[in-house]
Order: structure tokens, then C-alpha cells, then sequence
């Protein structure tokens, strides 16, 4: 597992990382890669919340709420985190979670 670091543009409000695609925002790639474990926040890695939510999807409660709570809390982990855990340790840059 890889830990990339955040990279914060304050002028732009901007959060990138370097990926194996190269330097992506966190907000539009990480988000929604299947590589994505996780946010760094102090000493603990915090699971995905979207990862959580498209299981609970599968167990039949509402989509449209869970995924929009989870992008809000992904989102603010990565307002208080310092980096992402990712599971791409053969640089296969990103792949989307909504399909195969």
C-alpha cells in the first residue's frame, strides 16, 4: 500500500496527489478509484466512506442519500487529512469504482 501525500493549493482550494496517471485531484480521481483505501488523519487511515456507502447501496438502502453523505465526508477528511492510502502498488493509475 502506497501513502500519498497531500498537496494543497490555497489560492485555488485544490488538493492533488501523485498518482501513477500523474498529479490528480483528490476530489475528482481518489474519490471515485477503487485504489483509494483511505484518508491519513493524524496517526489513523479512515476507510473510504464511499467504499461504505456502495455496500450499503448493494443492501438495498438509499443511493442517492448514502452517496452524497459519503462524497460530504470524504470531502472532510480530506480537509483535515494528510495523505491518501492507496492499494495501486502495480501503477495501474486509476480505475473507476462504477465499473469493472
Amino acid at each position: 500500500m502506497k501513502t500519498l501525500v497531500l498537496q494543497r493549493n490555497e489560492k485555488t482550494g485544490q488538493v492533488t496527489v501523485q498518482c501513477a496517471d500523474g498529479e490528480v485531484s483528490v476530489y475528482s480521481h481518489c474519490e471515485y478509484c477503487r485504489h483509494c483505501a483511505g484518508v491519513r488523519v493524524g496517526k489513523r487511515v479512515i476507510p473510504s466512506p464511499i467504499i461504505q456507502a456502495l455496500k450499503e447501496v448493494k443492501r438495498g438502502t438509499s443511493p442517492d442519500e448514502s452517496l452524497m453523505n459519503a462524497a460530504m465526508m470524504f470531502n472532510t477528511l480530506v480537509r483535515d487529512g494528510s495523505a491518501i492510502e492507496c492499494t495501486d502498488d502495480g501503477n495501474e493509475g486509476f480505475s473507476s469504482l462504477y465499473t469493472r
